[in-house]
């Protein structure tokens, strides 16, 4: 029995699309979706630009075609709206196997319950939605949505969330614990994350040039993705349409900082590393790093010099594709690992764009055009709070 896990099914909604081809026609038109704050209710409305999705809470509802009574969360419409997607794509057949649903948040709900906590105490109008808050409402209201009811669970690791949920279906299947996995995460902006984030002092106010000199934090974004995966030979008996095979994954913990990675990024390297060997690749076999990228002063050094550890004077093209959609956080790595997809699909690397001069102290450039280039293996990171590091790799799908 084969043992390779494959991609069959996408679902995507960010400030760059509403889906797969809106995604893809912003990635390669350069066109960013980080702009002013125009959705999020926030006294730093003036100071700050976001990767805000531009659909009001009624739109979003209509989209994810649910009932308007219900109390909804931004976090859980734009996972209901990826989700359905990605269930549709792969074509998923309730009564063919078993079906999971592993989905990551770091947000949770809180979009909505921030805006009504102050009269929870003393007003029953908005009580439903303090059960709206924790993180594993949106998985629930998604698993409903979709009727799935075989497994799921929620996976909340900061930034690498959504990579981790993915490894964790690929694991379920793997073990037979279920046959196919709908997997990755999603996250609404809140003004909680956006306080947060600027009392770190990591926030740019302008638009955010990862891996350039001249960086001076994040953008903030929010959204949605999931992927479908499955056994090789369930997708080839059903006839299903392969995006790529999920070759390799790796988590790691350098546990140095709360907040930061340590100085030669330790567990940035050692999650690429493993996630190759698991693979068993080497690194010259790696075509293209969609890096984690934030625009965060320590980020972009530390993942910088685990590369140069890891390729020497060989490192692959690479970029961060953040500057289009914002940090996406919970929902970044399936973020990426659609985007990272979509370069293998069409051999396609897109571009870091507001790249302009090389941080001197590790002298490496990205990719700063959209460039051609036949693409066989694609690797993606994410990193998060705590040191929590995970890697992904794609592989171009070859029939076996």
């Amino acid at each position: 029995m084969s043992s390779k896990i494959v991609v069959t099914g996408l679902g995507i909604i960010t400030a760059i699309g509403n889906n797969i081809e809106e995604s893809y026609h912003s990635l390669v038109n350069q066109k960013s979706g980080i702009g002013p704050i125009s959705i999020l209710q926030t006294i730093h409305k003036d100071n700050f630009v976001l990767g805000e999705v531009k659909k009001s809470q009624d739109e979003l509802i209509e989209m994810a075609e649910v009932d308007p009574q219900e109390p909804w969360t931004r976090t859980a419409l734009f996972g209901i709206i990826a989700a359905k997607q990605a269930f549709n794509d792969a074509g998923l057949d309730k009564s063919k196997g078993k079906i999971g649903l592993v989905s990551a948040t770091t947000v949770g709900g809180m979009d909505r319950s921030e805006l009504h906590y102050t009269s929870f105490v003393h007003d029953a109008v908005f009580n439903a939605f303090i059960d709206t808050h924790h993180a594993g409402d949106s998985t629930e209201k998604i698993a409903d949505q979709l009727k799935i009811k075989d497994y799921l669970t929620t996976i909340s690791t900061a930034c690498s969330s959504s990579l981790n949920s993915i490894m964790f279906g690929a694991r379920l299947i793997k073990n037979g614990i279920v046959d196919k996995v709908i997997a990755g995460g999603t996250d609404g902006l809140s003004k909680f994350t956006l306080n947060g984030f600027n009392t770190l002092m990591i926030l740019d106010k302008d638009q955010c040039r990862p891996f350039d000199a001249s960086r001076r934090g994040l953008n903030l974004g929010e959204g949605a993705a999931y992927i479908v995966l499955e056994r090789e030979e369930n997708a080839k008996a059903e006839g299903k349409k392969i995006y790529a095979t999920l070759s390799g994954y790796a988590n790691a913990n350098d546990a140095f900082h709360q907040t930061a990675s340590s100085e030669e990024g330790d567990g940035p390297f050692l999650a690429m590393k493993n996630a190759l060997d698991k693979g068993k690749l080497s690194p010259e076999d790696i075509d293209y790093i969609n890096v984690h990228g934030t625009g965060t002063d320590n980020n972009d050094l530390t993942e910088g010099r685990a590369m140069i550890r890891l390729f020497g004077d060989k490192l692959p093209a690479f970029s961060s594709t953040k500057a289009y959609t914002g940090h996406t956080l919970g929902a970044a790595g399936s973020v990426e690992s659609i985007i990272s997809i979509l370069s293998l699909q069409n051999n396609t690397m897109f571009p870091n764009i507001n790249f302009k001069e090389v941080i001197n102290e590790i002298g490496i450039k990205p990719i700063s055009k959209v460039e051609k280039k036949e693409l066989q293996h694609v690797l993606t990171n994410s990193f998060g709070f705590g040191g929590n590091d995970s890697s992904l790799l794609f592989s171009k799908y070859v029939g076996s």
